[in-house]
């Protein structure tokens, strides 16, 4: 059985602070990593924290991206998780890194709906 969707955890460190403290900033990055990739967005919500910090989810057709920015630490951490083989994760994250400035960045991924254990715990909670 083949994968469902894709979700990729994206930590960037050693970003611009000033960036990761302007939601406005973080939007836009947001939304040009979605036209980047070649998905579809759908709708938003986007909040400034006081004193700093800012977090945003993009719904897309094909899944979502979200955002949640440290600008104490320069650290944003991303999420980006299609259910479309057509979606240009790179592309994406190149969009991500150079918005944000970031010096570092690590990327995990995770293949959702394919089940690696017959015992998948369904119905139990876990």
């Amino acid at each position: 059985m083949s994968e469902i969707g894709r979700h990729l955890l994206v930590d960037l460190y050693e970003c611009d602070a000033d960036t990761l403290n302007d939601v406005a900033l973080v939007e836009r990055a947001l939304r040009d990593a979605a036209l980047a990739a070649h998905a579809t967005a759908l709708g938003a919500v986007f909040h400034q924290f006081v004193p700093q910090g800012a977090s945003g989810v993009l719904l897309v057709a094909e899944s979502h991206l979200s955002v949640h920015t440290w600008p104490e630490h320069r650290f944003a951490a991303c999420d980006l998780f299609t259910c479309s083989p057509s979606l240009d994760a790179d592309a994406a994250l190149a969009v991500l890194r150079r918005a944000f400035a970031s010096e570092r960045v690590v990327v995990r991924e995770i293949l959702r709906g394919i089940s690696l254990d017959s015992r998948d715990h369904q119905g139990t909670g876990l």
